[in-house]
């Protein structure tokens, strides 16, 4: 007789998220690899803004890593900018209750390749690991700016992750607030080590590494899992070993270590599940706390495989339709040998 599998409620011990791991609602994984029609990209395109030959279609560069054909990565301000860099003077205005204050900040985008075509799933390791020597450059300068309380590295890729342009890139907001989500990571970590003198980061990544069943690779200096208490199906948190708060501290044997389980992760993802549509979000401590004892930077790999509907945005709590330990060893059929 099938055991019929039941839907549980699971906490995540970083943040003490609740989510609904509802499998019976499901397709099983395999059925996601039903193919979405997929349109064939050239290597350049003469309208797109991000491609070589159309730099005057973007804000000048404010930084550039060259190779032999010209540029290799290049970063420019966006020019529809979510925060303003000409504001300087940033204080809080208004009438209680209603707060506000000037939206200056920083908005960069980060053209990763001068190829139209590249994705994660596919680029060489060459040109990611410079995408990630980027990211740490760009990181380590905007936070010399006395203005920025935190700083957010994302990519967006497909249009239900909210991207608007085709050609590779990434984005970087440093903003003069530090956004709730933080803060509760951050308070919610700083608890945990009251009460254990730990860090709940460092205890989860012992504990993914002993169990290894939401597991999907693991290199050197990091270990990439599916969360045991996942939004949604193939949610992927890459985590490093060694307890670091912050992005911007790692080495640079971390940094390649880092680009080559991203290039080996997301070809699996690539492979698996069709090239998805997901989001990538670097998660580091604010930029002017002490927080050395207890957060934990790591990034999150959303897939957009689900929408989000009345139940999530009423409550705040997800229902995944995929078990974790499922998505896991679907992923790592998919990893290279």
């Amino acid at each position: 007789m099938r055991e019929e599998k039941i839907s549980e409620l699971r906490q995540e011990p970083c943040t003490k998220r609740w989510v609904i791991i509802s499998p019976q609602r499901a397709r099983r994984p395999k059925e996601l690899e039903e193919k979405e029609e997929k349109v064939e990209l050239p290597e350049w395109d003469r309208e797109c803004p991000f491609c070589p030959g159309n730099e005057d279609k973007t804000p000048p560069e404010v930084f550039l890593i060259s190779g032999q054909r010209g540029w290799t990565v290049r970063v420019v301000p966006n020019k529809f900018p979510a925060l303003s860099s000409h504001i300087t003077h940033i204080e809080v205005i208004g009438i209680d209750p209603f707060v506000s204050v000037p939206g200056g900040g920083k908005h960069e985008v980060v053209i990763e390749s001068p190829l139209h075509n590249v994705t994660w799933g596919n680029i060489e390791l060459g040109q990611m690991e410079m995408v990630v020597s980027c990211f740490l450059q760009r990181y380590r300068a905007l936070r010399e700016d006395e203005r920025l309380k935190y700083i957010c590295i994302f990519r967006n890729h497909g249009e239900r992750a909210g991207t608007s342009l085709i050609h590779p890139h990434s984005q970087i907001i440093a903003t003069p607030i530090v956004p709730e989500q933080i803060r509760t990571e951050v308070e919610e970590a700083r608890r945990y080590y009251d009460d254990r003198l730990r860090c709940v980061y460092c205890d989860v990544v012992k504990s993914e590494l002993r169990a290894k069943e939401r597991t999907v690779l693991e290199s050197k200096h990091f270990i990439a899992f599916t969360p045991f208490a996942s939004r949604v199906p193939f949610e992927i948190w890459i985590v490093p070993k060694i307890h670091r708060p912050s992005f911007d501290l790692i080495g640079e044997g971390e940094a390649k270590d880092l680009a080559q389980l991203i290039n080996e992760l997301f070809g699996a993802l690539y492979r698996g599940l069709n090239d998805p549509h997901y989001n990538v979000l670097f998660h580091s401590a604010p930029l002017r706390d002490s927080c050395e004892d207890y957060y934990h930077w790591h990034i999150e790999v959303l897939p957009r495989t689900t929408i989000p509907a009345g139940f999530e945005l009423g409550t705040g709590i997800y229902i995944n339709t995929t078990l974790p330990e499922d998505a896991a060893r679907f992923l790592r059929q998919y990893l290279k040998d």
